[in-house]
């Protein structure tokens, strides 16, 4: 009786110590967490922590999931679940200025049409507009500017902090930015010397009118506005020494930049006609903070050049006209990840100065089938067919544009700093984007023109103007913005098995690329044969080759038959071995371990 009362007593303690516990928890603990994640993924950067620190006005956002649509749809359902931890971590950092709402919007619903109002995106359902699911964020602030995140798009899962940040950034400061651009092209538009009639500005010119408040200065102006935020600097050449001056002290204050340099802008009307020699960039001072801009020696990459028109009407490959695919982009900077395609002429290459300081890193690379070739000699050449001839396969690969970030010391001379009332000396932030290459800018390469009803129409076929807005974009923000990092998929693959399919695929890849050498021998062949027979008869010559490369096709797609089976050999005999692991050796493992401990306890109960 005395045993059983100790056990009752036993339990009612344990469940008190439950409850106190759990009251506890609710009433001075409900702000903290512990993320015990790998990369992080359930806790927010120290940028985001800065970017809702410095909220000064109240902000108000809107999270629309379909909650009751979206049955079913599991994936979904947990990402929206993982979406709306994070924004709770927003505003439970924000001391009560960021006010969080989240709405299902029902079909028919007033939540429906409030979130049709915003402008967010449905993904339509098997069953019409009754399936629909919203899966979006809209902001507010006091002065009712609005911004959006259309749909949460799961693939982009690593970029879904900086998005919400970069959300609640704008809306906390929604001032425009000061832009500065520094070149001496005729990107504003104007009176065209070869046509007589006035030309537009560039697409990328109104597109940055847009999204910030620009001054457009020549290289020859003294000084940058006193408010420039963000400076752009466009094929310099022959920029005055009291302008360099001025952008040295801006980079040395903390000032953000992107430079075009470049070996030969092509694109410059009298470089179009072939009537200019190299048409290059020139801007010491990149190369005074230790980014080394090749404008010698112009890439070409037999791989990423693009077709263009001969002057027989034939297609040539053009190897100085670089289309860069999603390969050459690097998928892992929040500028470039989404971008699928960069059109440009003429890059140059960029380096890192020996024993610099900088942080480098590549945005835009070119394939390892490339060579260099002199600026002076490119410029000279009419014929992109001898381009070809010329190259010579130096299996290199060159960086096109980069990030520049780190420390890096002025420019300006000693004597000319006694002089300076606000001279500063060095920075440990410095922050610049390099591109070797100015036509990447001009609309030939990203953007075609057509008429609709009289008005000029812009269509994109690259993605050269987004390249350029993500950018001034992210440099235009905060430091904490610029600072918030990719976040940690919460996708976690089968690392084994991805390793051998990739060995398999590999595998398969070269027998793939021996059959279609081996066919594309063996039509030349054939077409070697038909030019000697009478073109109505086969001879036993073509019946011959024709027989053998049959046999051998069979041949090979039994051999990429035995791949395909080695792989899912490999990888179910490793679900097998993981099988027996989980349903046998694991809890033989885990009731050893209690038998151990329970054994323990006998003994010092015993004692």
């Amino acid at each position: 009786m005395k045993k059983t009362f100790s056990q009752v007593l036993f339990y009612l303690l344990l469940a008190a110590v439950f409850f106190t516990a759990v009251l506890i928890s609710q009433l001075f603990l409900r702000g903290f967490s512990l993320d015990l994640t790998d990369d992080k993924i359930y806790s927010l950067s120290p940028g985001s922590v800065s970017i809702v620190e410095d909220i000064e006005e109240p902000i108000n956002l809107y999270f629309f999931f379909s909650d009751t649509n979206s049955k079913g749809l599991t994936a979904i359902r947990d990402y929206a679940n993982r979406v709306e931890t994070i924004l709770r971590k927003y505003q439970a950092l924000s001391n009560g200025k960021i006010n969080l709402e989240v709405i299902d919007p029902v079909p028919f619903s007033e939540a429906e049409d409030r979130a049709a109002s915003f402008g967010l995106t449905a993904a339509g359902g098997a069953g019409g507009a009754n399936d629909a699911v919203y899966f979006g964020l809209a902001g507010t602030n006091s002065l009712d500017d609005g911004m959006i995140i259309g749909f949460f798009d799961p693939q982009k899962e690593s970029f879904l902090e900086y998005d919400i940040s970069k959300l609640i950034y704008q809306l906390s400061e929604p001032e425009p930015i000061h832009l500065a651009l520094v070149t001496d092209l005729p990107v504003a538009g104007g009176p065209n010397p070869m046509t007589m009639q006035n030309s537009p500005p560039t697409v990328m010119y109104q597109q940055m009118e847009q999204f910030f408040d620009v001054s457009l200065l020549s290289g020859s102006n003294e000084e940058l506005p006193s408010d420039t935020e963000l400076l752009v600097i466009l094929h310099p050449q022959n920029i005055s020494p009291s302008l360099i001056n001025s952008i040295d002290q801006f980079m040395m204050k903390g000032g953000k930049a992107i430079v075009f340099v470049d070996p030969h802008y092509e694109s410059e009307l009298m470089a179009q006609r072939g009537a200019v020699g190299a048409n290059s960039s020139s801007l010491d001072l990149l190369e005074h903070y230790g980014v080394a801009v090749n404008t010698n020696e112009v890439v070409l990459d037999s791989m990423a050049g693009l077709e263009v028109r001969g002057a027989q009407g034939n297609v040539i490959r053009h190897l100085g006209f670089l289309g860069l695919g999603r390969e050459n982009i690097n998928q892992s900077d929040i500028t470039t990840a989404d971008l699928d395609s960069i059109n440009g002429a003429s890059f140059g290459s960029i380096k890192v100065v020996p024993g610099s300081p900088i942080r480098f890193n590549p945005l835009l690379q070119s394939t390892k089938n490339t060579s260099l070739m002199k600026a002076s000699a490119y410029a000279n050449i009419n014929n992109p067919e001898e381009l070809g001839v010329a190259f010579k396969n130096a299996q290199t690969q060159h960086t096109l544009a980069a990030r520049i970030t780190g420390r890096a010391q002025s420019i300006i001379s000693q004597e000319q700093a006694a002089l300076m009332p606000d001279f500063t000396e060095q920075t440990s932030k410095l922050n610049l984007v390099v591109v070797a290459d100015a036509d990447i800018t001009a609309d030939r390469f990203w953007v075609q023109q057509s008429s609709f009803f009289g008005q000029a129409m812009f269509s994109p076929f690259a993605n050269n103007g987004d390249l350029v807005i993500n950018v001034l974009e992210n440099l235009g923000g905060s430091e904490g913005l610029i600072g918030v990092r990719s976040r940690g998929t919460f996708l976690r693959p089968f690392t084994r098995v991805e390793a051998i399919r990739s060995v398999a695929e590999d595998k398969f890849r070269t027998q793939e690329q021996r059959l279609q050498s081996e066919l594309e021998q063996t039509e030349q062949q054939l077409i070697e044969l038909q030019s000697q027979s009478n073109g109505i008869n086969l001879s036993p010559e073509q019946k011959q080759a024709i027989d053998a490369f049959t046999e051998q096709k069979i041949t090979i797609r039994k051999a990429l038959r035995n791949v395909q089976f080695q792989l899912d050999k490999d990888i179910n005999a490793l679900g097998n071995t993981l099988k027996i692991v989980n349903i046998v050796v694991a809890p033989f493992v885990l009731v050893f371990i209690l038998f151990l401990i329970s054994r323990a306890f006998r003994k010092t109960a015993k004692s």
